[in-house]
């Protein structure tokens, strides 16, 4: 009983060449960013959060409550990582509250509002 392996389908591959990569944030910045979105849970300024992989970006949505616009979006640009920085923290409004190549130095922007004074 020989069986023939299936013939491959004629069209294009998910991983073919006419088809960029998607950009993703690694694990590494993934532990950086969830570490903060888990602090600001606790805080209770955070409710849910979305990703977003593109062809350009890849976008980390912060709400605050879950049928609403984001919050914040943590993106990761590669192809501004020689100009700009890659990673930017962009407001509701669209306004880039901060841009850079370091991820952590990126994220510091939100994690004043964790600061408060104690009464």
């Amino acid at each position: 009983m020989n069986a023939q392996p299936p013939t491959p389908f004629p069209g294009p591959t998910p991983h073919s060449a006419s088809q960029p990569d998607k950009v993703a944030f690694d694990r590494h910045e993934l532990g950086t960013i969830l570490g903060l979105y888990g602090r600001m849970v606790a805080a209770g300024e955070w409710r849910d959060y979305g990703m977003s992989f593109l062809r350009d970006v890849a976008v980390f949505s912060v709400f605050r409550r879950t049928a609403e616009h984001p919050i914040y979006r943590i993106e990761k640009r590669p192809k501004l990582r020689g100009k700009q920085g890659m990673y930017a923290v962009i407001g509701m409004d669209g306004q880039i509250l901060k841009r850079g190549s370091d991820l952590r130095m990126v994220l510091r922007i939100l994690e004043r509002k964790l600061i408060r004074p104690i009464d």
